[in-house]
């Protein structure tokens, strides 16, 4: 699936989306946006890229993150639900990872979460991926265009 098609899918549907970025620094939303008539759907998106911005924007704890660390599930899961209530959102997707260039928190590079809200539950999904830190970036928000585009066409 592509941008483009899950705008459709997005629009037909009557669903809005929204995005809390780490690793992916805007990407994801640079992506949607970049079709005609995001604007239909797309209620926006954060970028928390500094560990003070998601304790200051996302009201995450710093014992949550030195409980688990950015890089976690239980990170990525918070993104997503705060998000989703801040942006007002039926799904919100959320990316925290490493993308080089060396292990962060202990965990090699290509590691990602990334978190989907819809309907009140949110599912994180852990990848491995290889390669640049660009083609990191790029299979996240490949990826993400794919599970949304499933969540969505099943929670209809």
């Amino acid at each position: 699936m592509n941008a483009k098609e899950l705008s459709t899918i997005f629009r037909n549907k009557g669903r809005t989306l929204s995005a809390v970025e780490s690793l992916t620094g805007g990407l994801f939303s640079s992506t949607i946006t970049a079709i005609s008539g995001a604007s239909h759907f797309f209620k926006g998106g954060i970028v928390t890229y500094m560990t003070e911005e998601k304790v200051r924007l996302l009201n995450i704890s710093y014992d949550e993150i030195d409980k688990y660390g950015v890089v976690s599930e239980q990170i990525a899961s918070l993104m997503a639900a705060r998000g989703a209530r801040m942006l007002k959102s039926d799904y919100c997707v959320s990316f925290t990872g490493n993308a080089g260039p060396e292990a962060m928190e202990g965990k090699p590079v290509g590691t990602v979460y990334m978190g989907f809200y819809c309907y009140n539950k949110v599912a994180v999904y852990h990848f491995q991926f290889n390669g640049s830190r660009e083609q990191i970036r790029e299979e996240c928000i490949n990826h993400a265009i794919d599970i949304l585009g499933e969540l969505v066409l099943s929670n209809s």
